[in-house]
């Protein structure tokens, strides 16, 4: 089984606390893309981040003094944002920093995919942005199946703790013996499950915490979780959906 779960846009730098173990999988596709990335004007590279002029200039410092092999952090904790907040990586035990380095993989639009201790730089891509290459019109076709078919080559089971933008680089190239299983948390409005995004998030990385806490190997153990107010709901959900609902929401009986 392996959980998949979306970067974070901010991101820290720490060359001082846990070492990382070793370098991502598609490094070299990576280092392609910051030549790419390097060879851009700062207003290009502004307009392709879609961000402020403070961000801007961070990131792009951070591509001018990057390498890729040293002063590097685990992946588990160079990002920040809701998900990872309430994951809390900084507060696991050895078992749970082990459960998540064998269990948990990182989509991501600059490495691809992600182990936690694999050591990355601080970076600004997101999946959905529209970077050319020569060869692609934009990162979904750059990556195209390698993130899929490397995850298939360690299980045929995972679950689906990202986000859309970077999931369908896994739902796109399903094969049949390949078990999917989306996990949704929302409340019924109106007879439909509705999901918010905030709180999407924050029950994200709540449930990579519980899973690494209880050790969690076998997917129909998922549906126990029931941090943040949740519970499974098994009137919504399908073999291939898993849907949590909070208080009141949920009929424990159906």
């Amino acid at each position: 089984m392996r959980i998949i779960i979306s970067p974070a846009k901010k991101m820290t730098e720490d060359v001082d606390g846990l070492p990382w173990q070793s370098l991502p999988d598609f490094l070299p596709q990576t280092e392609e893309l910051l030549t790419v990335l390097r060879a851009m004007p700062y207003d290009a590279l502004k307009a392709l981040w879609r961000c402020n002029d403070q961000i801007a200039a961070l990131n792009a410092e951070r591509l001018s003094q990057m390498d890729l092999h040293h002063r590097l952090t685990p992946a588990i904790l160079c990002y920040e944002g809701i998900q990872y907040r309430y994951m809390a990586p900084s507060v696991f035990t050895a078992d749970e920093f082990a459960y998540v380095q064998e269990h948990v993989r990182i989509l991501s639009g600059f490495y691809g995919v992600l182990r936690p201790f694999d050591g990355v730089r601080a970076y600004r891509l997101e999946m959905q942005t529209k970077l050319k290459t020569c060869d692609a019109k934009d990162l979904y076709t750059y990556w195209g199946a390698m993130i899929a078919e490397k995850l298939f080559e360690e299980t045929a089971c995972i679950i689906n703790l990202a986000s859309k933008e970077y999931s369908q680089c896994i739902s796109r190239y399903l094969r049949p013996e390949i078990r999917l299983i989306d996990c949704v948390f929302g409340e019924e409005k109106d007879g439909k499950v509705v999901e918010k995004g905030t709180m999407c998030k924050m029950a994200r990385g709540e449930m990579v915490r519980y899973l690494a806490e209880n050790q969690v190997t076998e997917p129909e153990k998922v549906r126990s979780f029931d941090r943040l107010q949740f519970c499974f709901s098994p009137e919504h959900s399908r073999e291939d959906r898993y849907v949590f609902l909070r208080p009141g929401m949920c009929r424990q009986d159906a």
